[in-house]
């Protein structure tokens, strides 16, 4: 297992003392394109130039101020539903997607239920072998098709009384939108997928967002179910493979706010751990493991102090390198600063909340910036959740004041 938090990397050029305090409370935005030549301390604390306060309303790089219009490709018709057996080949187009995307992209309107009934009875073969829905497709893979059947679709303009309100409630959330993209606010205590005993979650909310061919907008990331913020949604099969693929090569960028227990030191650190999946009676989390450990994946995360409250708490911003389960929430317990109301890593004894702030999970996804499917930038943030408001109220912290993780390495 490697050390717990190495040396901070915050430093003045040529001084190799920690960066004075009022750095991290004055100034501006960090310039977003990383300068060449510098190393990864540098960045962390080195110079910071103009750029727009994160207390101001979010602006999507992809406005039209910034982005030249594309003309989208033209959609090719539904390929007819097969009525007996069909093998079929993967296209470059199609290559590295899921077997249920693979599916739901050809055929669109054909039911999730039915897209894993036909993989579970093992209807469904690559290459001759059963597949997995979750098995992703290689240029050329030959896959044997069933016969199928298909749920007839819904029009916008035909949804019932309870589907509107979904449907107005996910408008309702929504940060930015174009053609191929949207970015919701998703609230805390909202699944994003479902599971045992979840029938609410945003993946089936989307069902109500289908499109005149039966096309439905899909994840392309999670959230933890009681953690807020920024979620990215693809709207069409090309932007859900373009940004798919953006978040596999690392180059979206994801900042977390946190409030933890106690103040972190040094202020600014990269925590580095293996993380596995510890399962028990009633429930899984991650532990820290050692390297080689069966399953367990290296996991690393940048921090960095924004403002504190009495040496009691602390507002940490959180920028993950790796996007592991839990990640943020098991790597601030692993270094004794849990995030305040987490159910699952706050272990700390005798601890006592503060009068008036609720005892849930505050930690939200300030902000997300990945490459636009179709050239430019998706740059969004999302306000702090009703409950983090409040506790931020309460300890008089600053929403608006410099993020210092602004500077903080990509890798």
């Amino acid at each position: 297992m490697s050390r717990r938090v190495k040396r901070p990397l915050a430093k003045s050029r040529g001084s190799g003392s920690e960066r004075p305090k009022d750095a991290l409370s004055k100034g501006v935005r960090s310039k977003r394109t990383r300068p060449e030549g510098r190393g990864a301390a540098e960045r962390f604390g080195g110079e910071r130039g103009q750029g727009v306060r994160p207390g101001r309303p979010p602006r999507a790089a992809t406005s039209r101020d910034t982005l030249p219009f594309i003309e989208p490709p033209a959609k090719p018709e539904p390929a007819p539903l097969p009525t007996k057996v069909q093998t079929v080949a993967v296209t470059a187009d199609e290559a590295n997607m899921r077997v249920d995307r693979f599916l739901e992209a050809r055929f669109p309107g054909l039911s999730f239920s039915h897209i894993q009934r036909i993989v579970r009875k093992g209807e469904l073969r690559v290459n001759g072998k059963r597949a997995d829905s979750k098995d992703r497709l290689d240029e050329g893979d030959k896959v044997r098709i069933p016969p199928l059947k298909l749920d007839t679709p819904k029009a916008a303009t035909h949804l019932s009384e309870a589907e509107t309100k979904i449907h107005d409630e996910l408008r309702k959330m929504v940060l930015f939108e174009d053609a191929d993209v949207m970015v919701l606010n998703k609230p805390a205590g909202l699944a994003v997928q479902g599971g045992s005993g979840l029938s609410r979650h945003i993946d089936g909310m989307l069902e109500v967002m289908r499109d005149a061919k039966g096309q439905r907008p899909r994840l392309v990331h999670r959230l933890d179910r009681e953690t807020a913020g920024c979620l990215l949604v693809a709207k069409t099969r090309f932007a859900a493979t373009a940004l798919t693929g953006a978040f596999r090569h690392r180059s979206a960028r994801k900042i977390y706010w946190a409030l933890v227990a106690g103040v972190p030191k040094p202020k600014q650190g990269r925590i580095s751990t293996y993380l596995a999946k510890e399962e028990n009676e009633e429930d899984s989390i991650m532990r820290i493991a050692a390297h080689g450990d069966e399953g367990a994946s290296h996991a690393v995360t940048y921090y960095a102090v924004v403002e504190t409250s009495a040496q009691k708490l602390a507002w940490v911003s959180l920028k993950p390198v790796t996007g592991r389960t839990h990640q943020l929430r098991a790597h601030m317990a692993h270094i004794n600063h849990a995030i305040v109301g987490d159910p699952k890593y706050f272990n700390k004894e005798n601890w006592q909340l503060p009068g008036g702030l609720q005892k849930r999970l505050h930690l939200l996804a300030r902000r997300i910036v990945i490459p636009h499917p179709r050239g430019g930038v998706i740059d969004v943030s999302a306000p702090l959740p009703p409950h983090m408001l409040q506790s931020w109220n309460l300890l008089g912290l600053e929403a608006d004041r410099f993020d210092p993780i602004e500077n903080a390495p990509e890798e």
